[in-house]
């Protein structure tokens, strides 16, 4: 069983930056797909961004495109969401999720699919205030 857990989360003005991380149990993290998503009260669950266990290759959804950053830090197990320029419309609880299989046998659902992922954490709340 991999644990996930977030942290970070809390608020913050509009234009303001906020820097969540997240810390998976298990093997390590670059043998992980990892990804973001943030759901909304009312909300479906929305894509954020993903990285995955290879590194090469990040992907972002749409409305964070050039304000938000994923990266992953070997060293420390972590893989991180650097969120910057943020917007009121960007509140949500924002959860981490892994995905262990990809590193053996791929996966027939796309990364920015929440599918893709069988491990996720409890999620951390972003409030960013007008």
């Amino acid at each position: 069983q991999v644990q996930v857990v977030e942290s970070g989360g809390g608020l913050v003005q509009a234009g303001g930056s906020l820097r969540l991380s997240c810390a998976a149990s298990g093997r390590a993290v670059s043998t992980y797909d990892m990804g973001w998503f943030r759901q909304a009260p009312g909300k479906a669950r929305e894509f954020v961004a993903s990285v995955s266990w290879s590194g090469g290759d990040t992907f972002y959804g749409d409305s964070v495109k050039g304000r938000f950053t994923i990266s992953r830090d070997d060293a420390k197990n972590t893989v991180n969401l650097q969120m910057d320029s943020l917007k009121p419309e960007d509140t949500a609880v924002y959860y981490c999720a892994a995905d262990t299989s990809s590193y053996f046998s791929g996966s027939i659902y796309p990364d920015n699919s929440p599918l893709h992922y069988q491990y996720w954490g409890q999620g951390t709340q972003v409030t960013v205030s007008s």
